[in-house]
This record gives structure tokens, sequence and C-alpha cells, in this order.
């Protein structure tokens, strides 16, 4: 059964996850909102100013009072910012499915840091909240986000053909992967 309990701190050995605040807006924005190279596979962005990001943020801060509401900033621990997000959308809480989506800044790519935080949330997800598959996606462009997935323990599932349509109008293949909580 799902126990949705919303978005609680979680700390690693580098970071805590934790709620956005909107004094986060300038490393949000600075460190991956407003940076056109860490948004170039996303859905969203890039910002075209700290306001856009300040808006964002609030509007994250007026869903956290939802339990069944699921997004993090990335404190990193030595350097005292926030470097990335972490979110899991609902997808069927009968099949007790979501899926993950993850952003970082550049300066944090290749470190091993978002495969730390997508480890840590798969754990809340499954242990804390009760959901028994996540899912994750990626354009199949960006293959660093894929390897994320797989250290992280995900398992590969399927390309969705032309699933994704991209900022500059083209569209691309989108992979997938999955844990199950058996998989532990």
């Amino acid at each position: 059964m799902i126990k949705h309990i919303g978005t609680n701190s979680i700390e690693t050995i580098r970071l805590i996850l934790r709620r956005f605040d909107i004094q986060d807006a300038n490393d949000m924005y600075h460190n991956w909102a407003g940076d056109p190279e860490v948004c170039k596979f996303l859905s969203w962005g890039p910002h075209d100013n700290i306001s856009v990001t300040e808006r964002r943020i609030r509007d994250w801060i007026r869903f956290y009072n939802q339990s069944n509401f699921y997004n993090w900033a990335l404190f990193l621990k030595n350097e005292e910012k926030v470097i990335g997000s972490i979110s899991a959308e609902i997808l069927n809480d009968i099949d007790r499915t979501c899926e993950v989506g993850y952003c970082i800044g550049k300066e944090y790519w290749c470190r091993g840091i978002m495969t730390e935080a997508l480890r840590a949330v798969m754990h809340y997800l499954f242990y804390e909240v009760g959901y028994h598959k996540i899912i994750a996606k990626h354009d199949v462009l960006n293959v660093a986000s894929g390897m994320v997935m797989q250290k992280a323990g995900m398992q590969f599932d399927k390309v969705l053909f032309h699933a994704n349509h991209r900022r500059d109008g083209s569209y691309g293949d989108v992979a997938v992967y999955v844990k199950n909580r058996k998989d532990d």
C-alpha cells in the first residue's frame, strides 16, 4: 500500500536532499536551470533569467503541503550549495509505479553525485512510500543520464521510438529504465 509522506529530507554521504527554499534560486539558476547545455535534453528551460527560477521554486513550495509531491534540492554538503534536483511523478498508485527525473549542474557531472542521489530517492520511494516499480527515461542522445540509471541499479527496459519532442523541433528516441523493489 502507498503511504504518501511528501518530500522529507534524505541524507547521503555527500548530499542533503531537501525541499527547495526561495534562497536556492541563485544556485539553481547559475548551476543548471539557466545553462542551455544542462537543459539540452529536458522538456523545460533554460530559464531566461533568475525571476523564472524564483517563480518555479515558489510553485514547488506551494506544492510541498501535498503529501504526494516529491521534489528535492540536492544540497552538496562540502560546498554548501544546491547543485541539482531530483523528483518523482506518480504514474499509478494502484500499481505502485512512479517515474523519477533529475538534473545536475555540469560542474558536477561524472562525479557519481547523481547516482548517489538517485539511489537514495529510490530507497525512500520503495521503503518509506511503498512503490514497487520506479521508471526513469532519457533521450538516447543523453548517454550520461542512462549511465546514472545503470549505476543506480536500474535495468534497461525498452526504447520508445520518436517519443521525445525536443525543443529544437526534432523527435528523439527515449530509453526506458526500470527498478523493481524485488531487485534489491
